[in-house]
């Protein structure tokens, strides 16, 4: 066994470094073949197996893979994750954005008032998932799926997630839910008009026309109503919106952003938080725990975070994308564009913010994934940081902090 594996490490060395030998790649191959018994375990049959690997070959071109004399690809076309929020949620997108889901609100009325009324989840929402995701479909997913989740299975920095992600795209072409010329993704895997994992389709997946099929990638109401089931499963409460716009009083301790640290809105409100636009909440909705998010540190929009700004966030793990959903799905109900600007901040290149998050486990401050993403978790670590360092206390990762954290001690 392991003689094979330095064989295939072998193969796929000369292959990146001998374009003669591009083709075909023995240790991929080795690999593919490997992957019989989990699929046939899995209900694949050996005939679909056949037919869809045959001929299959790598992508090495993809983001995130760890490949042999090479650099972590890491993940740099992620916008959500090395975007300043001022280049992600751009008023203008949002605008046309929300223009256009206004105009499908009213096409598939029927759809999303069925869809709201069984899952609780408001269509505004949905549509604006599907908007962020694919532009309502009018943009074209680039990838080969099973090329895509083959590859990261292969030499991606998740190999295992995608062993099965690659099985489960199998059942999907196996089942006619889609064919493998449809089957299209993202450099991740993520596939259809609402994007969605082959796994987390199979948990979170819905029939909704009734023709025997889930079909995300063509049919509208099926591919809406997985997404909302999806959101349900991992939480969502119906009638509770997803964050409130704050203005946050001076002197805001912006360490206590982070999802830990809740209180009953009525509560903040007391301590001076100030809802944007003159905005007056009820009782029942100052009885609702939240966080508090800042996502520029003590720069630009705060806001009080409900627990369905965190099950938006199960759907795409970034602050940002939270942020785009909600706007977009208010932008849709009429609501303006945030009461403060966002600031002219710049975004520190992903090695840079993880040189700060090893910095800060180094010191006890920071005890999560060391992934080169600004989130809430690493702001926090790092006002934390500033604070113990006599520097000013912002929780937004700059140059001057990196300085501080290099110099010699």
């Amino acid at each position: 066994m392991r003689r094979g594996i330095f064989i295939a490490a072998f193969c796929l060395a000369c292959v990146l470094t001998n374009p003669v030998l591009a083709a075909p790649d023995p240790g991929f191959t080795q690999f593919i073949v490997s992957l019989w018994p989990e699929a046939q375990q899995a209900g694949v049959t050996r005939a679909t197996f056949e037919a869809q690997t045959r001929g299959l070959e790598p992508d090495y071109k993809l983001s995130d893979l760890l490949l042999p004399g090479r650099p972590a690809s890491g993940a740099p076309s992620q916008a959500e994750f090395v975007q300043v929020p001022a280049d992600y949620i751009k008023e203008a997108s949002i605008a046309r954005l929300a223009d256009e889901g206004r105009r499908l609100m009213q096409k598939y009325s029927d759809t999303l008032a069925a869809i709201e009324k069984r899952f609780g989840v408001p269509g505004s929402v949905i549509l604006a998932i599907w908007g962020r995701e694919t532009d309502y479909g009018r943009y074209t997913l680039p990838y080969d799926g099973l090329r895509v989740l083959a590859t990261q299975a292969y030499v991606g920095r998740r190999k295992d997630q995608y062993r099965t992600e690659f099985v489960e795209a199998l059942k999907l072409i196996q089942n006619g839910d889609v064919t493998r010329k449809d089957l299209r993704t993202s450099w991740g895997g993520a596939t259809g008009l609402t994007q969605f994992l082959p796994s987390e389709l199979a948990k979170h997946g819905v029939d909704f026309d009734g023709d025997g099929h889930i079909n995300i990638w063509t049919s509208v109401p099926d591919a809406l109503a997985s997404a909302a089931q999806q959101l349900v499963n991992k939480g969502w409460q119906p009638g509770v919106r997803w964050a409130y716009e704050v203005r946050a009083p001076r002197g805001t301790d912006c360490t206590q952003g982070v999802p830990e640290v809740t209180k009953p809105i009525g509560e903040w409100l007391r301590d001076g938080f100030v809802p944007a636009r003159g905005l007056r909440l009820s009782a029942t909705e100052q009885a609702q725990e939240a966080s508090l998010l800042q996502p520029e540190g003590i720069y630009g929009p705060a806001f009080l975070t409900t627990k369905n700004y965190f099950v938006i966030k199960e759907y795409n793990f970034s602050d940002l994308y939270v942020l785009f959903v909600g706007h977009l799905s208010d932008s849709m109900m009429g609501a303006s564009p945030f009461e403060t600007p966002w600031s002219a901040s710049t975004q520190l290149r992903t090695a840079d913010v993880e040189a700060m998050q090893k910095n800060l486990t180094r010191i006890g401050l920071y005890a999560e994934k060391i992934d080169g993403k600004a989130g809430m978790k690493t702001r926090a670590a790092l006002g934390a940081y500033q604070k113990s360092a006599g520097l000013k206390v912002d929780c937004w990762p700059s140059e001057q902090v990196l300085r501080a954290m290099s110099a010699p001690r």
